[in-house]
């Protein structure tokens, strides 16, 4: 991240001083970069704070709020570079080429040490994967720069330098999207990607000595932590011990769920404030 965060100085204030829009797209898809590895760094840090009797979940949201801001400020600053991009290139300004190919050599470098860096990790951990790649973007988002840098000064087109703006404002509209949506879909406590309700309620209706399930919702807390929640009808000969036991380990192992409560019911129970839950056996 200290890496990156040096390449994104450099850029920026190079692209002000060599009047290159390149340089300064490419300093701001390396801000998605920085700002998704500090999200992570965070998500760590807070992840290893206790709870309280007020945040009986610590500070796990924080990590979803913090995206989501993320994602409008990566929004705003894609689109400036678009903006601006046309504009360049209907009226391209003058470029320092120079500059422009020194400063672009050096974020090529560097982004080559920050791979270097991550990949003994990259294949252990979801976390570290997610970086590397976002560094292999930020190499292809330099070399750009470099290329549109070496056309200028070889040929004098000064153009080159918002189509390289243009490429990179691209590349960064994908990632903030799927960061907004991943993030609103979790403050609106959407079904988790790869949680299949249907699923779900197949493999708890099969638990021996289960009737019905009704109330069946399952919500993300932050990344990695999904939690289940279901009203379990069972019979008069059940073991309510067996069945929690059964169902705990049928949803850690095959959905990934560590955090699932059942409530256990008889057919006769009445339904928590007389509400019509649709129960499905």
């Amino acid at each position: 991240m200290l890496v990156s965060v040096g390449i994104l100085s450099v850029e920026l204030f190079a692209g002000i001083v060599g009047n290159s829009l390149a340089l300064m797209a490419d300093a701001g898809h390396v801000f998605a970069d920085v700002s998704g590895m500090a999200l992570s760094l965070g998500a760590i840090w807070l992840a290893d704070r206790p709870t309280s009797g007020g945040r009986s979940f610590g500070l796990y949201r924080l990590e979803v709020i913090a995206a989501v801001v993320n994602a409008l400020l990566l929004l705003g600053v894609a689109s400036f570079i678009l903006w601006e991009g046309v504009s360049r290139l209907v009226a391209p300004p003058a470029v320092d080429p120079d500059l422009v190919i020194v400063v672009a050599a050096v974020a090529l470098g560097a982004n080559l040490v920050s791979l270097s860096l991550l990949r003994p990790g990259h294949t252990h951990s979801l976390t570290m994967r997610g970086a590397y790649l976002e560094v292999v973007g930020d190499l292809l988002g330099a070399a750009a720069v470099l290329v549109a840098g070496v056309v200028i000064a070889v040929t004098g087109l000064r153009a080159a330098d918002a189509v390289a703006s243009l490429l990179i404002g691209v590349l960064i509209l994908p990632r903030t999207w799927r960061l907004l949506r991943d993030g609103v879909d979790v403050l609106l406590e959407a079904t988790p990607k790869g949680v299949d309700l249907a699923e779900v309620r197949r493999h708890i209706l099969e638990a021996p000595g289960v009737e019905a399930v009704h109330d069946l919702h399952a919500w993300t807390i932050t990344s990695g932590m999904n939690v289940v929640s279901a009203h379990v009808v069972v019979g008069p000969d059940a073991n309510p011990g067996a069945i929690l036991d059964h169902l705990g380990l049928c949803l850690s192992g095959d959905f990934d769920v560590d955090h699932s409560t059942f409530q256990l019911e008889t057919a006769e129970h009445v339904l928590w404030e007389g509400r019509g839950a649709q129960v499905q056996h």
